[in-house]
């Protein structure tokens, strides 16, 4: 009998949900806060301000997940970590993460930021308070790869569709309304750096 799932997989909101369901890429929030002995998160779902996407496997590494050490998270995909608050990594992704501080400073007039700039930056975009902070933005304006609120449900901007989210994949597209205004659950840095050319890697 397989053991019931820990609740490490992340949703574009930043909830940690407990799902059978597999991801794309592998991550954490600067540290450990969860309890080992009973696998269950211990106050707050962060440690510090440093959140990372990173790749499932680097250098033949092994973890026990959820045992010593930091609280190891799963996120669907890139997109999905994005909207959540956690940017690639520097160590494992390097050459991603490089691209995206060039793409958010060419979309700031600045030279790329270090890690800990763009991490303070971002950990005032992506919460109020614990809970997740969400920012109105023009809907015709988001760049792809940006994950809005529609109906109470996230999606996907990908050209002129939107595409819903879940565990599981995207649902059919559905036409992208050009006016209004819509909760962005992408971190504002972020979906600069997206429109300053970073392209995330998306489930299909």
């Amino acid at each position: 009998m397989r053991p019931s799932p820990l609740p490490n997989r992340v949703d574009p909101f930043g909830a940690l949900i407990a799902t059978p369901q597999r991801g794309l890429f592998f991550g954490n929030r600067g540290g450990r806060f969860h309890c080992e002995r009973t696998k269950s998160i211990r106050g707050r779902s962060w440690a510090s301000k440093q959140w990372i996407c990173c790749k499932l496997s680097f250098k033949d590494r092994r973890r026990d997940v959820w045992t010593r050490g930091y609280t190891e998270l799963f996120f669907a995909d890139e997109a999905t970590a994005l909207a959540a608050g956690h940017r690639p990594c520097f160590e494992c992704r390097r050459e991603d993460a490089m691209a995206f501080a060039a793409a958010w400073g060419q979309a700031a007039g600045t030279t790329p930021l270090r890690a800990p700039e763009m991490d303070a930056v971002l950990h005032a975009e992506r919460l109020d308070g614990r809970e997740k902070r969400l920012h109105k933005l023009q809907l015709r304006e988001l760049p792809d790869g940006t994950m809005v609120v529609m109906d109470g449900s996230p999606h996907l901007v990908r050209r002129d569709a939107l595409l819903r989210w879940s565990f599981g994949g995207y649902g059919q597209p559905l036409q992208r309304p050009r006016t209004g205004v819509v909760d962005v659950l992408t971190p504002p840095s972020i979906v600069a750096a997206l429109a300053g050319g970073y392209a995330p890697t998306e489930m299909r």
